[in-house]
């Protein structure tokens, strides 16, 4: 791979942004999902058109290989290009595309199913979901009970899904499956690309407090998928999630989502500042001091991420390193929430019905748990890093070792007892 001087490429972006995406109007405040809005098919086609021009300009996985449709180059000049194109329109979809399944499959994808897969999620023509979590298996992620069958050369999955962010309007999901009952909970899962419009999917949206609907839940009724798309071996799912869930904490993310809104750590919490002055609150002493704490979390985020995707990068520390980015998250978002709303003072619960960002404050406010919560409680982070990490001893475990039908035989006679 041919060396790109930093400095020249940053020129370069510059000129790429200016002549190709629209400016992102001043002051706007986004909340999480823009506000907690229904993504129409419009609002879609739009983002996917965006992709497709950062795709077709070489700025679309600027750090992914380039036989795959990347650029070739490296976590530094990503960096570059984000903050280069903090002020801009960029695409907003697929961020668990991009960031959590994209990566995975890099690791441990078929060289076929990379050729095959990677450049269709780059240029935004298959936006990618992850099949998780499940109503009887929420924390215990190794508890799933969505069973995929096999039948001569497909599977036949049947089960349900739920949490899932933007299924509604993605193309293909990711699916965590059991396919060896017999087995330990840990050992008998597999992992499948899965179709969203394949027959016998079913996707609902979940109404949420903030009055959109990006989760949703999924039923998977006699869903055949081809073997080619199975992905790693059978049984061998769980080594993958624990790949997926390092991306999704942050492990090869170059900064926390915080500091992206604006231009990160180079100026002062910009969104906060536009708040202010918006409400004519900028000279205030109280208000001020609350920007400039945002800041420093917002700079001392960014700076813990960079440390930690480098040291694992390097190798100097395992992956599961990734859980001290995703609680600096879990703890620092609901402080700058409260922030906002606090700057916002009246305006943050009432707003005029022709803003289209009005709503966006509170909105931030309602999402400020979500990263305390997605992905892993912050309590199961403050585990990883003290088990992984630090060395600590485990906590006690009841039916690690145990087949899993044994296990659902136990749970079901202790609730008969109960009940």
């Amino acid at each position: 791979m041919a060396e790109v001087d930093l400095d020249e490429y940053r020129a370069r972006a510059a000129r790429w942004l200016a002549d190709n995406l629209p400016r992102r109007e001043p002051g706007s405040y986004r909340g999480a999902r823009g506000g907690g809005a229904d993504d129409s098919a419009e609002f879609m086609a739009e983002q996917r058109a965006l992709q497709r021009k950062l795709f077709d300009g070489g700025y679309a996985g600027i750090a992914w290989p380039a036989e795959y449709g990347g650029a070739g180059l490296t976590a530094q000049h990503q960096r570059v290009f984000n903050e280069e194109a903090a002020g801009y329109a960029v695409p907003i979809l697929g961020g668990v595309t991009f960031g959590i399944i994209g990566p995975t499959i890099l690791v441990h994808g078929t060289e076929e199913q990379k050729r095959a897969w990677i450049p269709k999620m780059l240029s935004g023509e298959e936006i990618w979901v992850q099949f998780l979590s499940e109503p009887s298996a929420g924390s215990d992620l190794a508890g799933i009970r969505t069973r995929a069958t096999r039948d001569g050369d497909t599977w036949v999955i049947n089960g349900a899904k739920v949490w899932s962010t933007g299924a509604m309007v993605s193309d293909m999901g990711m699916c965590l499956a059991r396919t060896d009952w017999d087995a330990p909970k840990h050992r008998g899962l597999t992992w499948f690309r899965v179709p969203i419009r394949s027959q016998g999917v079913t996707v609902r949206p979940i109404r949420e407090i903030n009055g959109g609907a990006e989760f949703c839940e999924e039923f998977f009724d006699d869903v055949v998928v081809p073997a080619d798309h199975m992905i790693g071996d059978v049984n061998g799912g769980w080594p993958i999630a624990n790949t997926l869930l390092n991306f999704e904490r942050g492990a090869g993310r170059d900064a926390p989502p915080a500091a992206l809104q604006g231009a990160g750590a180079r100026e002062l919490a910009p969104d906060l500042v536009a708040l202010a002055r918006a409400t004519g609150a900028e000279g205030d002493r109280h208000v001020r001091q609350l920007i400039a704490r945002a800041h420093v979390n917002d700079y001392m985020h960014a700076q813990l991420a960079r440390r930690v995707v480098t040291a694992i990068s390097t190798r100097a520390v395992d992956a599961s390193a990734a859980s001290l980015i995703k609680l600096g998250s879990g703890i620092y978002d609901p402080i700058r929430a409260r922030i906002g709303m606090e700057i916002a003072g009246s305006r943050g619960i009432a707003w005029s019905a022709d803003d289209p960002g009005g709503n966006d404050v509170s909105t931030t406010y309602l999402n400020g748990r979500i990263m305390a919560i997605a992905g892993g409680s912050n309590q199961v982070q403050r585990n990883i890093v003290g088990e992984r990490l630090l060395g600590l001893p485990r906590e006690p475990s009841f039916d690690a070792d145990k087949p899993f039908n044994e296990v659902l035989r136990d749970a079901q006679n202790w609730t008969g007892k109960i009940g």
